[in-house]
């Protein structure tokens, strides 16, 4: 490995008048394409390549105008045409691409700090950031900012009808700020690099077991970025998020610091959440405010609380608050309604740790009281895939009338650890009252979701990649409106 050329985020902020042109290597990546889209609208001069384009990234590309090339077009005297190639995550230190961007005499870097050099460093950038509720929060913060005509800025990490993945924006920009590592080069969460003003944790629990070996790991991420600063909005609620408040509250006293959750001076309190909307209180400033929402389920208010604080901070009028908390939209694939299936409700949910399954869970029995939940669960990324959360998942899931475990036939990349025993999950989670299988092909999965239907139930689908094809498969028009 050469990092030669590697230029840091002090060079490249110091040199961001320099720089003219700008090549995103690997661009259709999630947060590749939106980030180039970002520079572009700053006001550079934006190209990049990939091997393949597919929608709905290479359609929203095709709509910016940005030159799209094949990567078998990209060599030495291609790039270097540049003032800066920015390599995207899926780029591994051991290919060959890598030593060619290293050896082509071109600066080079990673999305994140092109974005946080290039677009973030004069925002008032809001990062948020935590285990659980990440893409949501960000597109609460969006919708209210906007609801309070503040044109923010955005970059969101997932699927929203009739919106844009990124937005440039005015002065606010809110942006998902996820622990994952930000190119072969940089091997650091990618919100170290957003340049972030404001920082809301939502949620701090043990994930990513690819690349953290423990949780401490984790926290580490965020001591680099807690003294920079300005404001701070922690959910009590979980240990490590206490912890770095512990570590760091009041020694800067130019820093703002809120915590919200339950048993918090601020709230939420009184929260009552109904099938079509919650309503719940907060204090502030000797003053209970009371705000109804659209939003449904614990999990929710408080996902929707801490923009709230964020608002109340910066001095928006209370009334103006109430008013754009009313009607919330959520993103794609989080507690989406998808239709109707043997006249049982189909829902779709991104869930995919213990904590958020049980969220999630408390979130579809407020909305659909008395009725009984048939769960599908695919243990897809390397922490499911994994036995860290073996009993934390039977858990979880023994909340539901009855389970179906979607077994993907791919080993673990947990750090050290080994593979979650799915057939064991199923049968400890019959053992504890609800009837569980465990199934791996998609023809039995299908005749597992036939053999558990029960008339006006439940069926909640809890996957973040297909669920063994099932959302590619002929399920999808066999739904009911």
């Amino acid at each position: 490995m050469d990092l030669t050329h590697l230029i840091s985020q002090d060079d490249l902020i110091a040199r961001r008048s320099q720089i003219k042109k700008v090549f995103f290597y690997r661009i259709c990546g999630a947060g590749m394409g939106p980030a180039a889209v970002l520079v572009k609208q700053a006001g550079f001069q934006v190209e990049g390549a990939d091997s393949a384009f597919y929608p709905p990234m290479s359609t929203f590309l095709e709509t910016t105008g940005i030159p799209l090339f094949k990567l078998d077009q990209v060599n030495p005297e291609f790039l270097k045409q540049y003032d800066l190639i920015v390599v995207g995550n899926s780029v591994s230190g051991k290919a060959e691409a890598a030593r060619m961007i290293e050896k082509v005499g071109v600066p080079f870097t990673s999305f994140p700090s092109a974005l946080g050099s290039l677009v973030l460093k004069e925002k008032n950038v809001i990062g948020i950031a935590g285990t659980h509720g990440k893409t949501t929060t960000t597109y609460f913060m969006t919708q209210l900012l906007e609801k309070l005509n503040q044109n923010p800025g955005n970059l969101i990490g997932g699927i929203i009808e009739g919106r844009d993945p990124s937005m440039l924006g005015d002065k606010y920009f809110a942006i998902e700020s996820d622990e994952y590592d930000s190119a072969y080069f940089h091997k650091i969460s990618k919100f170290r690099l957003y340049e972030l003003k404001n920082l809301i944790l939502t949620s701090l629990e043990f994930d990513h077991a690819d690349i953290f070996p423990n949780v401490e790991k984790i926290e580490d991420e965020f001591r680099d970025v807690i003294p920079k600063v300005k404001t701070l909005i922690f959910n009590q609620e979980y240990p490590s998020a206490m912890k770095l408040y512990k570590d760091y509250h009041g020694k800067n006293t130019s820093q703002n610091w809120y915590l919200y959750g339950e048993g918090s001076s601020i709230g939420p309190h009184d929260v009552a959440t109904f099938e079509n909307g919650s309503t719940f209180t907060l204090n502030w400033k000797d003053e209970k405010i009371l705000f109804k929402s659209s939003v449904v389920g614990q999990h929710n208010v408080l996902n929707l609380t801490s923009c709230l604080i964020f608002l109340l901070s910066e001095g928006f009028k209370i009334a103006d608050i109430q008013k754009a908390a009313t009607e919330i939209g959520m993103v794609k694939r989080r507690q989406e309604y998808r239709g109707k299936y043997n006249s049982m409700t189909v829902i779709d949910d991104f869930a995919h740790h213990p904590r958020a399954i049980t969220v999630t869970m408390d979130a579809i029995r407020a909305r659909y009281k008395d009725k009984k939940i048939i769960t599908i669960f695919e243990p897809i990324s390397a922490t499911a895939r994994s036995s860290i959360f073996q009993n934390e998942f039977r858990d979880s899931l023994a909340a539901s009338d009855k389970v179906i475990i979607a077994k993907a036939e791919l080993a673990t990349t947990a750090l050290g650890g080994s593979d979650l025993n799915s057939e064991k999950l199923a049968e400890e989670i019959s053992q504890k009252g609800s009837p569980s299988v465990c199934v791996s092909k998609l023809a039995d999965l299908r005749q597992a979701i036939d053999n558990f239907a029960e008339p006006d139930s439940v069926l909640l689908v809890l996957s973040n990649r297909t669920c063994l094809g099932l959302w590619e498969s002929s399920f999808v028009q066999e739904l009911k409106a």
